[in-house]
């Protein structure tokens, strides 16, 4: 068959479930190979401010609450977690030689949490930088 006779002979593909979700896959992958500079320094918000010369009294209360509130949402354990986990997958990786069926499914757990942990970090710096630009260009 050609290409256009399936659709010709009037064949019902919509009853084939479709499930979605190359979209979160390319926005993670998008995410795990962002190479964007960052804008700020990873400060608290009062002392950013301070860093450029701006006094905390005179921005917006609800904006500077913006950016404290995502301030107090940044992931804090990446590093730890991160040593952890490359630690476990470096000790898994010799033994997926000898016990593959116990060793690469603890590999494969640990790269996908080490990549979800990068990720995770790579969108809150995303949106804390967001945050912190509104605070600057509203005061």
């Amino acid at each position: 068959m050609k290409k256009g006779e399936l659709e010709s002979k009037g064949s019902n593909t919509s009853s084939v479930p479709r499930i979605k979700c190359s979209g979160p896959l390319i926005r993670f992958w998008r995410d795990l190979h962002d190479d964007e500079a960052w804008k700020y320094e990873e400060l608290c918000p009062i002392e950013l401010l301070q860093k450029v010369e701006i006094d905390y009294r005179i921005v917006p209360k609800d904006e500077l609450d913006r950016v404290v509130w995502f301030w107090g949402r940044r992931p804090r354990a990446l590093t730890a977690v991160g040593l952890v986990l490359w630690l476990i997958a470096a000790i898994a990786a010799p033994f997926c030689v000898i016990v593959p069926c116990l060793a690469v499914p603890i590999l494969i757990a640990c790269m996908a949490l080490l990549l979800w942990a990068i990720v995770r970090s790579v969108r809150w710096r995303r949106d804390y930088e967001l945050s912190v630009s509104r605070l600057l260009h509203t005061r």
